[in-house]
């Protein structure tokens, strides 16, 4: 008898636990879920560069490894915007990007054209172009451009205006980083880091005036 109900009790505590397990794990869920909705994305986090956002790019006119040769900061004259798009062979969050900067060419053509850049040797990028397939990028092998850019940390990312203006830059990581670039050239910001900036002094100063 004794037996019979020590079993029952263990197996009612043992119940209990489970359900207060499950209620814990449900709510820490919820409080994530919560915490997601509340954070928003950041976007490509702009380094402290020598050109900044509004000014002018740099002016260069080089050639591609792919053929033919590139015009940076002087404009362009089809009206599309430039992402110059920093990388390296040995890079492997530059190599999981490719595919996104093929689709942000593929889907927005008649806007933007994508010109990759690098330095070092030419024989590597060559075979780094075969393996990766990127006949179809312009593809600059130049230090001067990485330089003018001060380029330390990879993958970056700058885009031009058809004018010729940086508009944004930052440190791209995901496709949503350098989908930022585009929201804050929308927006007017040089990132969305300043845009967030300004929606939390423009509520500020709302709250002060009410």
């Amino acid at each position: 008898m004794a037996l019979t109900h020590a079993l029952i009790t263990s197996a009612l505590l043992f119940w209990l636990l489970t359900i207060g397990l499950a209620v814990a794990v449900w709510a820490l869920a919820r409080q994530v879920g919560l915490l997601h909705q509340r954070l928003q994305p950041v976007g490509a986090l702009s380094l402290g560069k020598a050109i900044k956002a509004g000014e002018q790019a740099p002016v260069f006119e080089l050639p591609s490894l792919n053929g033919g040769s590139v015009q940076l900061g002087s404009g362009d004259r089809n009206g599309r915007s430039t992402l110059l798009f920093f990388l390296s062979d040995n890079c492997p969050v530059c190599k999981q990007l490719l595919p996104a900067l093929r689709s942000i060419r593929d889907q927005q053509r008649a806007q933007v054209r994508v010109v990759l850049a690098s330095d070092g040797d030419e024989a590597t990028h060559q075979a780094f172009i075969s393996a990766q397939r990127l006949h179809d990028f312009p593809y600059l092998l130049s230090r001067e451009v990485g330089m003018a850019y001060q380029i330390s940390k990879l993958p970056y990312a700058v885009l031009i205006d058809a004018h010729g203006t940086v508009v944004a830059h930052g440190l791209v990581n995901s496709r949503e980083h350098l989908d930022s670039l585009f929201e804050a050239q929308i927006h007017g910001h040089a990132s969305m880091q300043a845009l967030r900036s300004a929606e939390q002094a423009d509520a500020a100063l709302f709250q002060q005036v009410h």
